[in-house]
């Protein structure tokens, strides 16, 4: 009985291991996708401060900013997906259930239309935002606002966590109507910006938003981590877990608070990036089950790496064009969810 545990504990290590190796992988690869033709070992001398000065812009200036950002931010989403799952019972739980998402699109829509964000640029090549942090700043103040109204009337009716979700489906719709409104009004230019913004673009965070992103993801991974035995004993039901001492109601006000300032910064500044939340979760516990000691860590990895993935093959399918990150996610996660959810979520 003993081999068998250790050998069940190897297997989830093992399959831990080889997520963050074709993560590393897809890293690589994705450092010599592009225009500028680059072989590993281009890469390497540039990485280790030897390469051209060319190479090294290319590596340090272009590319490894947007798999940073694409790495980050797929754990970021993933995790969040995944404790929101625990916490609310609910297995289509993730930011944008919630409105995080749509709340942010309406943020950055406000900016750019009524506070002059703006765009700058002709072509979807060339356009930039010309007020990114203005932008950024909407978006984040707005989905938290989404965020606070739910737990406020969490607090206030002690609703129940299906009813959370709820919530958060109405206020995505009325989010989603606000930010219909506002295009209605706008011009062309700044109709454009916004729909350039939603579209998601992980190449827009410079190592400064990596950084903040990194900084927030690390924290929000470290009190996942420290609540993970409060995770698995909230699986049994809430009453097994209030007799094993866990303050339920606490842990999921502060999870969910924790979970939408994750995601909230993550949208600020890549814009809205669909289902790696919903997807990644789903993916690793159907092969590391319901421990959060070992779901956790697998749901990131997995996150990094389907969006990774996703990067990479939107440069490369119609290149020099870069399709937007935000419809490959869709439509590879969207086929993928229903098949996991067809073939039985609840599968250990």
């Amino acid at each position: 009985m003993t081999q068998s545990y250790h050998n069940y504990i190897r297997r989830k290590i093992w399959i831990i291991g080889a997520l963050a190796l074709l993560s590393i992988l897809t890293a690589l690869l994705a450092l010599q996708t592009g225009s500028a033709a680059l072989s590993l070992r281009d890469i390497f001398s540039a990485l280790l401060g030897n390469g051209t000065e060319k190479t090294a812009a290319v590596v340090w200036n272009i590319r490894m900013p947007r798999i940073a950002a694409a790495a980050v931010g797929g754990i970021g989403l993933a995790v969040v997906g995944c404790v929101m799952q625990s916490i609310l019972k609910n297995p289509l739980a993730s930011s944008s259930t919630l409105g995080v998402s749509q709340g942010a699109a309406f943020g950055a829509s406000f900016a750019i239309i009524c506070l002059g964000a703006g765009m700058q640029g002709s072509t979807m090549e060339s356009m930039t935002i010309q007020n990114p942090y203005l932008v950024s700043i909407c978006a984040f103040v707005s989905s938290m606002f989404s965020t606070l109204i739910v737990l406020t009337l969490s607090r206030l009716r002690k609703v129940s966590p299906e009813s959370l979700v709820l919530c958060g489906v109405a206020l995505s719709s009325l989010f989603s109507g606000a930010t219909t409104l506002l295009q209605y009004f706008a011009d062309d230019v700044k109709l454009s910006a916004v729909v350039f913004w939603t579209f998601g673009d992980l190449g827009r965070a410079s190592w400064k938003e990596v950084g903040m992103m990194a900084a927030v993801v690390l924290l929000a991974l470290v009190y996942f981590y420290w609540n993970r035995w409060n995770y698995n004993a909230l699986q049994s039901g809430e009453h097994t877990a209030k007799g094993l001492g866990v303050n339920v109601d606490s842990m999921r006000i502060v999870g969910m608070l924790i979970c939408s300032l994750t995601a909230s910064v993550i949208v600020s500044f890549v814009g809205i990036i669909n289902f790696i939340g919903l997807i990644a979760p789903h993916l690793v516990r159907r092969f590391v089950g319901s421990d959060y000691r070992y779901l956790i860590p697998a749901s990131a990895l997995a996150g990094a790496l389907l969006l990774l993935v996703s990067d990479t093959a939107a440069r490369l399918v119609i290149s020099p064009v870069i399709l937007p990150i935000g419809a490959i996610t869709s439509f590879c996660g969207a086929p993928l969810f229903l098949y996991i959810l067809f073939k039985g979520v609840g599968k250990k």
